[in-house]
């Protein structure tokens, strides 16, 4: 028996798509290998729209088409948690809800990864006013998001809570903070290098905030940042500025190191996922390699390609094993 680690890849196959439709996602994703995307933008004959959207005839379609071209949804890649936590005017566009309307949000999230057959939903810490210290908002953001897992929990789903610029959680030690205060067994933190660097940290930094947030990763988010900034001010990101993003093979994060580590915990973190019915540990493509902003990002289907390339040169070297569609694959596909 195999003592290599072994990760399940996944991308959001909407940064592979032209015009978003589900058939130039998933024939993009399905020509690269790939047999797991995470949903957030697509278009399924209704025009492009995101997740959370989605109606019951177009859940159905789309579920069709998943079949037709044998693609499987790791996670609902939600904007749940991308909403201010207090209600005062910063100079943002970023939008208030009522935290006991928005339970609404979460509870059509958690509809849609039963109706997709996943056990993972993506989310965020929530906007403290801009400018502020996101420290002063720890305990109300990790209250709301305690309550987010327990609705989570309840329908045995899993809630992923990802590092972001000007969030509550956007260093490794804020999110580290975050998931001590909830301690839920049904939230699990998602690690971004891209996520870190592009807000001024280097390579040794971002390492740091990996280690930290280590104990609490369920899954990972692989893009990369190249900073040119000799001076890197930190602070707020004007995330639609954003211009330097490079695949995982290029960037500051320090992938590599990054990942020679996490292969150490691969094993011990696929066996807590499996037990709450997720199938193993995630790395989730999101390499906004032409251009990328608030709620998303493009590659292209050449850019996800070479991400893809760049990501499975990193996991050679590290020696992090992963599947790939083959020709068994494709035979057992046409009922050979």
């Amino acid at each position: 028996m195999s003592t290599t680690p072994r990760v399940i890849l996944s991308g959001f196959a909407d940064e592979a798509a032209l015009h978003k439709t589900a058939a130039e996602q998933f024939a993009a994703f399905a020509a690269l290998g790939l047999q797991y995307y995470s949903l957030r933008f697509i278009d399924v004959g209704g025009g492009v729209k995101n997740v959370m959207e989605l109606t019951k005839p177009e859940i159905t379609r789309l579920r069709h088409q998943e079949d037709e071209f044998g693609m499987n949804v790791a996670s609902i890649g939600s904007p749940i948690g991308k909403v201010k936590l207090v209600d005062v005017e910063d100079g943002t566009k970023n939008r208030f809800v009522p935290f006991k309307k928005y339970l609404d949000e979460v509870k059509k999230a958690c509809e849609l990864a039963h109706a997709f057959e996943t056990k993972l939903i993506r989310g965020f810490s929530f906007y403290p006013p801009r400018g502020s210290d996101p420290w002063e908002y720890v305990s109300q953001s990790a209250e709301q998001l305690a309550q987010i897992a327990e609705a989570c929990h309840r329908s045995d789903l899993t809630f992923g809570v990802e590092i972001e610029a000007n969030l509550v959680g956007q260093t490794g030690q804020l999110m580290a903070e975050l998931h001590r205060r909830i301690n839920h067994p049904a939230v699990v933190t998602i690690f971004d290098g891209a996520n870190i660097v592009c807000q001024g940290y280097d390579t040794l930094a971002a390492f740091e905030q990996y280690r930290v947030m280590k104990p609490s990763i369920g899954w990972m988010h692989i893009k990369d940042y190249a900073d040119p900034r000799t001076e890197k001010p930190l602070g707020h990101v004007d995330e639609d500025a954003l211009r330097h993003f490079v695949p995982a093979d290029r960037g500051d994060a320090g992938y590599a190191q990054i990942l020679a580590d996490f292969a150490r915990e691969i094993p011990a973190l696929e066996k807590r996922l499996t037990r709450r019915g997720i199938p193993g540990v995630i790395l989730d493509l999101e390499p906004h390699l032409k251009g990328g902003g608030q709620y998303g990002g493009f590659s292209g289907p050449d850019g996800m390609g070479v991400a893809l390339k760049a990501l499975v040169r990193v996991l050679d070297f590290v020696g992090i094993d992963y599947h790939l569609r083959d020709f068994d694959d494709v035979r057992a596909a046409r009922g050979f």
